[in-house]
């Protein structure tokens, strides 16, 4: 999952700098061992496989590295990206302007067996701690081993599967702000986040999820919980298109109807733009069959859109996030 910090005083000035196509360099974030990147390409850091650079680009391996990041971007007065595992989300094929800071080396995690609860870092992959839980016979997460993201993208979505969600677990989130990158960090429970489905009050908001605690059920036979982990895995994989590139579910699910009910209904399963394709596993997903530009991915979903609003009078709101400028659709 990902979360923009966008002044609006800088989005022309920065858009302008990408546009002189800066050639690829790197140079030293200070204080820190970490590289600044410059037009850092982004497709192979998303699971659509699809999009253009970043025009700057840091991947932190401490909180003090995060710090240094936001405060060299507020120094350069650049818009910030927070980057996570890379799905769930569309980067437009010219990029994202500013620095895009990627979670991806955020990788810690704390076990307490008193409490039965765990810490976890906001770039730990969700799956890879379920699968951890699993392994030390603790219930709770099973649900979680299907979800391509990280631990802060999932607590920022309140991502969810098999009628679970981060939000039966959740006991608190760490938090940072862009701008109040030097003061301490702050603490919000579970009742801060304003949960619905599949989403909470940090969508939109600049401040990054920087670890969270999930309170687990310890002491079952962890042979039992990773049969049961196996089991909701393999459901996913057999319902869902694992073999192409893909960013998961395109759209949130009405009150009404699944959304992927409705664009199969619509007789929309396989339908193409470019290389861009509704799935014939499963109609809420949208992959990429080789060669898609994120702008065939883009036109794609306005087109489901139009199609399900047309046939059903419902709109789809869409559950990826879009990154970057994209060409308004017809």
């Amino acid at each position: 999952m990902t979360l923009s910090y966008n002044p609006p005083s800088v989005i022309n000035a920065s858009t302008s700098r990408q546009a002189e196509q800066v050639k690829p360099r790197a140079i030293d974030l200070p204080g820190t061992d970490c590289l600044i990147k410059s037009q850092v390409p982004l497709a192979g850091l998303t699971s659509y496989r699809v999009g253009g650079p970043a025009e700057w680009y840091i991947a932190p391996r401490s909180l003090e590295d995060l710090q240094a990041g936001f405060e060299w971007a507020n120094s350069q007065n650049l818009p910030i990206t927070l980057l996570g595992a890379g799905s769930n989300l569309l980067v437009s094929d010219n990029g994202i302007p500013g620095l895009v800071i990627s979670t991806r080396y955020l990788r810690q995690t704390k076990f307490d067996a008193e409490t039965g609860q765990v810490t976890a870092s906001a770039g730990e992959p969700i799956a890879r701690l379920a699968w951890q839980a699993a392994e030390r016979g603790w219930q709770g997460m099973e649900w979680a081993v299907g979800i391509p993201g990280t631990v802060g993208g999932s607590v920022v979505m309140n991502a969810g599967a098999h009628k679970f969600c981060i939000a039966d677990i959740l006991v608190k989130t760490q938090v940072l702000s862009p701008k109040n990158f030097s003061n301490s960090f702050e603490d919000l429970s579970l009742n801060d986040l304003g949960y619905s489905y599949r989403t909470s009050i940090l969508q939109g908001d600049p401040r990054l999820v920087t670890q969270a605690t999930f309170q687990l059920r310890p002491g079952a036979d962890p042979a039992e919980v990773i049969a049961a982990t196996q089991r909701d895995l393999e459901q996913r994989r057999n319902t869902q298109p694992y073999n192409l590139p893909s960013c998961g579910s395109v759209f949130r699910n009405p009150k009404s109807h699944h959304a992927a009910w409705l664009i199969e209904q619509t007789g929309l399963k396989g339908y193409q733009i470019g290389g861009a394709q509704v799935a014939q596993r499963h109609a809420n997903f949208i992959v990429n069959c080789g060669g898609a530009t994120a702008n065939d991915i883009f036109a794609l979903i306005h087109y489901i859109q139009k199609q399900v609003q047309e046939h059903w009078s419902i709109y789809l709101k869409p559950e990826v996030r879009f990154l970057g400028e994209f060409q308004p659709m017809k």
